[in-house]
């Protein structure tokens, strides 16, 4: 199952899934692109390993790089507990 995370305002969605037997949480980032329907990456975390990038910038994966390095431990918290809903409550 993938959880919603974060909509970067370039919206971009980022999901992630819940922990795996292994430790690793598999993080995927879609955008919507009028001429290719959407842009995707998949990282694995916590070795932050990607693959599987189609149609984005250099630029963009430095962005999203960033973003996933810094929020990490969000994400390894909230694949534990059921997503961010799960985990705050809501």
């Amino acid at each position: 199952m993938m959880y919603p995370f974060l909509t970067l305002d370039d919206e971009t969605e980022i999901t992630h899934s819940e922990m795996f037997d292994n430790g690793t949480v598999k993080v995927y980032l879609e955008k919507p692109d009028e001429k290719d329907c959407f842009h995707y990456a998949t990282c694995y975390l916590p070795n932050y390993h990607w693959e599987e990038i189609v149609g984005f910038s250099e630029e963009e994966m430095d962005r999203y790089r960033e973003v996933i390095e810094s929020t990490a431990h969000l994400i390894m918290e909230f694949s534990q507990e059921g997503g961010f809903d799960h985990a705050s409550g809501f």
